[in-house]
């Protein structure tokens, strides 16, 4: 089985994280930062806003069964691509929507689909960037609402495509 990875910034990142669980093909998701200008952040520096870092999930996939493209059109069906200033009731620097991209491949497909969504009348914020280094989150972040035994409160799956 050939594995590739893909990051996605949505929000929380709990409810990211845990909705990909769920989608075939993906092997695992974990929580945890990126994009930010300090090195291995804690969650109580990331939430100040001043680290520059997104709350974001690294995804790892099985390209057999699932393509990018497939993994990118759920992340935009998942959460709110239009809210510029955070995701549901979390507000912040550190829960904006982006896609990070390791190939221009991705990268192209990420800006196909957002022209689809705008074509559709979505005002998509969602930004696209180069993937950086991924730290993982604390484990208390990992699998949260698989141990609180919850569902997320504001990711849910809505078709747009």
């Amino acid at each position: 089985m050939t594995e590739a990875k893909a990051y996605y910034a949505g929000g929380c990142f709990w409810g990211v994280e845990h909705l990909f669980q769920g989608k075939p093909g993906v092997i695992k998701a974990v929580s945890g930062y990126m994009g930010g200008n300090l090195e291995n952040p804690s969650y109580q520096e990331v939430c100040t806003g001043k680290t520059g870092h997104l709350e974001a999930a690294e995804i790892t996939y099985d390209p057999g069964q699932v393509s990018y493209e497939e993994l990118t059109r759920f992340f935009f069906e998942i959460h709110d691509p239009t809210q510029a200033n955070g995701q549901g009731p979390d507000i912040g620097s550190q829960y904006l929507s982006a896609v990070f991209y390791a190939t221009e491949e991705e990268k192209g497909i990420t800006e196909k689909l957002i022209n689809l969504l705008k074509n559709k009348g979505f005002n998509v914020v969602t930004k696209i960037l180069p993937a950086e280094k991924f730290w993982k989150a604390e484990d208390y972040h990992q699998d949260y609402y698989l141990k609180k035994n919850q569902q997320p409160y504001c990711h849910v799956y809505r078709k747009k495509f």
